[in-house]
């Protein structure tokens, strides 16, 4: 019997426009920015925005499944920034900024897989993602959790309204991007 309740870590740059990305996506149960993919134990903000602890900006989202498929979800992430930088995303500089997908079972990781082998005949350059389990998730403090509720005038709002992603894809494809209270 399938869960339900699953849980997928993306990053995609900045991780409060991340976080944007899935507020309105149906069936996301969850969001929580925070940091992973890197060796430091129980890193925070500015030791992360450093660049020594190896962690990437990023967002678990805990979805259920029967309302909202994964493939959806990666949808959803690669049209919100642009796959082919390494550790850059826009003016966000640094291997924290660096495009990962974290998977948490075997099936993702084999679905992940696929999606990206189709996914990379769309770009003219090389997709950078990179893809590995998820070894620890570190939540981001408190501040940093819904970012744009609290912080609506924030200049980064306007930049994640729209999306990163320099695919080159017919308009009938995109998916649009989920409006923010800017």
């Amino acid at each position: 019997m399938a869960s339900d309740r699953e849980t997928i870590v993306l990053g995609g740059g900045c991780f409060w426009c991340t976080e944007a990305c899935f507020n309105l996506v149906e069936g996301v149960l969850d969001i929580m920015p925070g940091y992973a993919g890197g060796t430091t134990k129980n890193p925070d903000y500015k030791s992360v925005c450093g660049g020594l602890t190896g962690h990437a900006e990023v967002v678990a989202v805990d979805y259920d499944p029967a309302s909202v498929s994964l493939p959806r979800l990666l949808e959803v992430f690669f049209e919100s920034h642009d796959p082919t930088t390494l550790n850059r995303q826009g003016g966000d500089v640094g291997s924290q900024y660096r495009s990962i997908i974290l998977y948490t079972t075997e099936e993702q990781e084999a679905e992940i897989y696929r999606f990206l082998e189709e996914l990379s005949r769309e770009y003219s350059k090389p997709v950078v993602t990179g893809v590995k389990p998820l070894d620890t998730f570190y939540p981001a403090e408190e501040y940093h959790r819904r970012y744009f509720e609290k912080n609506p005038g924030a200049a980064t709002a306007r930049r994640s309204s729209r999306p990163r992603s320099t695919r080159s894809r017919s308009s009938s494809a995109r998916i649009e991007p989920l409006p923010l209270a800017i």
